[in-house]
């Protein structure tokens, strides 16, 4: 647990553990269906290793995450008092949308944005076989502008080196625009229609691309007018 608030307000005691630097967006990963801990760290970037595994022994602890070995590998899964956790999720992603500002640069991050979408893939509405998806970013370094997304009917890849194979579908634009549209700030046929996203190959996947991707918040309402 976390510094205590010295109070005996259940808020206040559930506050001790979840306000924690990175605490929530651990328990975000799980939520969305991250197990392992490479998998954790795609979701989070940005946070250490050294950090993130200390995170989850405190959540351990707390009875919130279960750590359970399968065979080789370690699970970390939510538990019963975790997954009551969710709704609180998506509650607070939800208001993000609606009441949190602008977005700025230095949140705007193509690995976390690949790895959402990634995991957001109705494989169903993909053709059969494989798929390849490729994005080139504009305004972005170098070594972050290319990506892939290798769809199959069994998995879905997300690739920052050339896979090899064959692309179906390239997708071109700023960083920031894909991430407007994800975020449902920006329609995808808006987009289009603006030339800020440029879209090449066969018409017919061209076409469905957007509905072979369900972003969580992209569909939460907004306010007419932010304060």
């Amino acid at each position: 647990m976390g510094a205590s608030y010295h109070q005996f307000c259940p808020v206040a005691k559930a506050m001790e553990l979840l306000d924690e630097r990175w605490t929530m967006l651990v328990i975000r990963e799980l939520v969305a269906g991250s197990r392992h801990f490479n998998e954790l760290r795609r979701g989070l970037p940005r946070m250490s290793p050294t950090l993130l595994s200390k995170r989850l022994q405190q959540l351990v602890a707390a009875g919130v995450v279960q750590r359970r070995p399968v065979g080789s590998e370690v699970h970390y899964l939510l538990t019963a008092a975790g997954r009551e956790l969710e709704p609180i999720v998506l509650a607070l992603g939800a208001w993000g949308v609606r009441w949190i500002g602008r977005i700025g640069d230095q949140d705007l991050d193509p690995k976390l944005l690949l790895w959402d979408m990634h995991r957001s893939v109705d494989r169903a509405k993909v053709p059969t076989g494989r798929t390849v998806v490729e994005f080139g970013f504009d305004g972005v370094a170098p070594q972050l502008r290319r990506w892939w997304l290798v769809i199959t009917p069994e998995d879905v890849d997300v690739c920052d080196a050339d896979p090899g194979h064959p692309v179906d579908v390239l997708v071109g634009c700023r960083l920031r625009t894909l991430v407007d549209v994800w975020m449902g700030n920006l329609g995808w046929s808006d987009a289009l229609r603006s030339g800020s996203i440029e879209v090449a190959g066969p018409r017919a996947l061209c076409q469905d691309l957007p509905t072979w991707f369900s972003s969580t918040f992209a569909s939460v309402p907004r306010p007419e007018v932010r304060p």
